[in-house]
């Protein structure tokens, strides 16, 4: 009898495997040799959950889509307020609860970084057609 292999668990073949870390490793070369402060992984995954995802969010909410505790959301959201990526303010439905909220200053911070990762993935592309096609 033989086993199945669960369709999410195949192995993707090596020169894509490579191709994707190439273009994560130039992105985050290009982002710590900018001027722009540096995210930490937790920092910008949280960032990214709050732009690309559907509002409202809460510390609670946030807590839950990442899965982690909401100490670790506050000390991410307290480095993405004071880079005035988003900013908090309580819930006027219910006091005890802080909504975080997208800004202007946040949107143009991760549309300019998009646009990096996507002159990246191009840059790639064209230097290495038969590794990076599908990327």
């Amino acid at each position: 009898m033989q086993r199945q292999v669960d369709p999410s668990r195949a192995r993707i073949p090596w020169d894509h495997v490579e191709a994707s870390l190439g273009l994560w490793r130039d992105v985050l070369k290009a982002s710590v040799a900018s001027d722009d402060r540096d995210l930490t992984t937790r920092q910008m995954a949280m960032f990214l959950c709050i732009y690309l995802g559907d509002p409202p969010y809460s510390v609670r909410g946030l807590s839950e889509l990442m899965g982690i505790g909401k100490p670790a959301v506050t000390r991410a959201l307290d480095v993405l307020s004071a880079l005035g990526f988003v900013r908090r303010k309580r819930d006027p439905n219910d006091r005890r609860s802080v909504l975080v909220h997208r800004t202007v200053r946040g949107a143009v911070y991760l549309s300019d970084f998009g646009e990096n990762i996507e002159r990246i993935r191009r840059d790639l592309v064209k230097s290495k057609p038969a590794k990076t096609d599908d990327i």
